[in-house]
């Protein structure tokens, strides 16, 4: 099996160092990642300067682009033939709820979807990043499994999250659905030093909300967290009324 491993962290990150070392259990890895931080980029791509993909060895590339570049590089131009699956990851963070639709470690994902590749995007639910080593056996073996059930369901990827816990200590695995997450606090006025308004983007508080079923509720009762996500976002029950709404020009 040829795996294409990506990530939005950066090819230095120790999330996917990780990946590689899972998925190098399970086939033969390539990877193409960005040269640096690509986080919250979702799925942007580069269109007003060229592409410079770097050799970081055999079968690695650092691209100065973001994720969804990466992606569309490997499978168009850097890997000799079309990779069987997409793997995205690991996140240094939670991708979960309302996250899905800012990162890059899913969009990741969702580009090797639309270009014909199943994909899955993982990501470590905590900021204590020591404990991603000890995901390796855990994910190595649900990775495995999931793969047996290839080829996915139709424009269909799997998101896993994993709770900030030794890998070893998971309650189990719960197939789930997005939940919710409000940021609070996370505009930050500030002044530069020419007394300039400047706003930063980032830090405050997060409150997840969610069924019971849901993506943060599973990592809230430590056991990982699988969500199939669909590429398609149109909302089938409200076609029929909004018909009905007779609009016009």
């Amino acid at each position: 099996m040829r795996i294409l491993c990506t990530n939005d962290d950066g090819i230095h990150a120790r999330g996917i160092a990780n990946s590689i070392a899972i998925c190098e259990r399970l086939g033969d890895v390539w990877v193409v990642a960005p040269d640096e931080e690509q986080s919250a980029t979702s799925h942007s791509l580069t269109l007003y300067r060229p592409l410079r993909p770097v050799s970081r060895g055999k079968q690695r590339w650092a691209v100065d682009g973001t994720p969804t570049d990466c992606v569309l590089l490997a499978h168009g131009a850097l890997l000799p033939q079309k990779p069987d699956i997409v793997v995205s990851g690991i996140n240094h963070g939670p991708n979960m709820g309302e996250d899905v639709l800012y990162s890059g470690t899913v969009a990741a994902a969702m580009e090797g979807l639309s270009l014909g590749i199943p994909a899955v995007a993982l990501s470590f639910a905590g900021r204590e990043f020591d404990l991603i080593e000890t995901w390796q056996e855990p994910l190595m073996r649900l990775l495995r499994s999931i793969l047996q059930h290839l080829p996915f369901p139709q424009n269909t990827l799997f998101n896993i999250n994993v709770p900030p816990i030794d890998g070893a200590t998971a309650k189990g695995v719960r197939i789930t659905t997005l939940g919710s997450r409000v940021y609070e606090e996370s505009l930050q006025h500030m002044k530069d030093p020419w007394s300039r308004d400047l706003y930063w983007i980032g830090g405050g508080h997060i409150r997840w909300t969610g069924s019971e079923t849901s993506d943060f509720q599973a990592i809230a009762d430590n056991y990982v967290s699988v969500t199939p996500l669909h590429l398609d976002l149109t909302h089938y029950s409200e076609v029929g009324a909004v018909r009905q709404w007779g609009l016009t020009l």
